[in-house]
């Protein structure tokens, strides 16, 4: 748990010198990053030898405690957080366009801080407490790209804090029907009565529009397109999978076995229609990082779909699919809007057609971007087609689970549709290259690494799968 809180400490810390002291941001929060994933690593290596942890606050026993808890789970996102932040952090480094001034770092800083506290928080409130401090970093960073994002970032705030009283409300009424919000706890005591359904539907709407879950989505699009490139890795990589979190603990760890049952099958209906709408609004999309921004939303479908199945039939291998989808999702948008920003920033423009051409003047970008893409489109040997495969396995088993594998199937042509129109104009005609033209190669490569990496799950997808199904259930 040590090595846990200090994961968690050297961002915050961090944030609160940059602050004060207003050094040379980039170093240090690259510093930061890498002395928090190293801790991350070690809390993950103690964790799965020694099993989930607690930490009770104050020193004050459960109701009362304030309680940390690191499992398997908690631990690997840990991990997966401080490793993002630190990949992003030297993009952004090298790609001062990327960050939208200096208040990125101690902001990024504070958003991994908010992430650590939110993956080892044990009690609602405490998670209420968190997502706030999420989604202010996130609002604030939107906010850096200048006047033209000033709207968008408004317009996430007030949704946001929408989100967050709904999910209050809710917290408010279980703590006046059962006196406690100790997950555990709560997950012992809770009953399917009419009190229990109305708070966990408050919640799961308020989650739902933080992490722009179809059909609230519609704040996304604007603020992850109008963000700063590096800000828009973070957003879509890491903060929407915050609010999921909750969501999965709500019904998995809280909500009666009956509730879960019923509401599993909502959820997976959005699901499919998270991967529909979104991605026919991504292939319409006529500026890049508007496409990439609506293919969170499509691809976060296959996210509540496996959740909403796992709800539904109770069956434990789809948690494995779940937090699979999540891992192989955040390498690639990471890399999809780095790639993205690159071309944009080299390009002089933000238009889709503007990358005609693009396979000439900047391959590697473009190639970071189709590699990244066929992740999403669930090609293999890729972590997202890894995670697609233990989505279909159950769907496969009965006759009766066809139509799920049709909206899998159908997500999945939308997904290509989406990812080839913009290969496809890459690989068109090349413009005259102007004299001026000189791509940034690091940053592009920085922009590949992502992308390497989510195919790189396959080499490692036996033990693999076999953890992750371990500690997600």
């Amino acid at each position: 748990m040590n090595l846990a809180l200090l994961s968690l400490a050297l961002p915050l810390v961090g944030a609160l010198l940059l602050v004060l002291l207003r050094p040379a941001g980039g170093r240090w929060v690259i510093l930061i990053n890498l002395a928090s994933t190293l801790a991350a690593a070690g809390a993950l290596h103690q964790v799965m030898q020694t099993g989930a942890q607690w930490l009770e606050l104050g020193g004050w026993s459960a109701p009362l405690a304030i309680r940390f808890q690191l499992t398997p789970l908690a631990a690997l996102l840990l991990l997966f957080t401080a490793g993002l932040h630190l990949l992003v952090a030297l993009y952004a480094a090298r790609s001062r366009h990327a960050i939208g001034g200096e208040d990125f770092w101690p902001l990024s800083c504070l958003l991994q801080a908010a992430l650590a506290a939110l993956w080892l928080s044990g009690d609602l409130f405490n998670l209420y407490v968190t997502l706030e401090l999420l989604s202010l970093a996130a609002v604030a960073l939107v906010a850096l790209a200048g006047a033209k994002a000033y709207r968008p970032a408004l317009n996430y705030l007030l949704l946001s804090l929408a989100g967050s009283l709904a999910y209050l409300f809710g917290v408010a009424l279980l703590y006046g029907r059962y006196g406690v919000l100790d997950i555990v706890l709560l997950g012992e005591l809770a009953e399917a009565d009419a009190t229990t359904r109305l708070a966990l539907l408050l919640m799961s709407l308020g989650l739902m529009l933080k992490a722009a879950l179809w059909p609230l989505h519609l704040w996304l699009p604007p603020a992850h397109a109008g963000a700063p490139a590096a800000v828009s890795a973070l957003l879509s990589a890491l903060v929407v999978k915050g609010p999921l979190y909750i969501l999965w603990l709500l019904w998995s760890r809280i909500a009666p076995v009956e509730l879960a049952q019923s509401a599993g099958g909502l959820f997976a209906v959005a699901g499919i229609f998270a991967l529909l709408c979104g991605g026919w609004s991504a292939l319409r999309a006529p500026y890049l990082k508007t496409l990439v921004a609506y293919s969170t939303v499509a691809q976060l479908g296959y996210a509540l779909l496996a959740l909403g199945l796992l709800l539904r039939w109770q069956e434990p291998g789809l948690g494995a699919a779940l937090w699979l989808f999540v891992l192989a999702h955040g390498l690639a948008k990471v890399s999809m809007f780095l790639a993205a920003g690159e071309l944009q920033h080299t390009l002089g423009s933000k238009r889709v057609r503007a990358l005609k051409g693009a396979s000439q003047t900047m391959p590697l970008a473009l190639f970071a971007f189709a590699v990244a893409g066929g992740s999403l489109i669930g090609l293999p040997p890729s972590g997202g087609f890894l995670a697609k495969w233990l989505l279909l396995q159950p769907l496969f088993l009965q006759p009766q689970h066809w139509p799920w594998a049709i909206g899998v199937l159908l997500g999945t042509l939308a997904s290509a549709a989406y990812v080839f129109r913009v290969v496809a104009l890459g690989f068109d005609r090349a413009r005259p290259t102007p004299a001026s033209f000189h791509p940034d190669r690091l940053a592009q490569w920085l922009a590949m690494l992502p992308a390497l990496l989510v195919w790189c799950l396959a080499l490692i997808s036996k033990p693999l799968l076999l953890w992750i199904g371990g500690v997600s259930q």
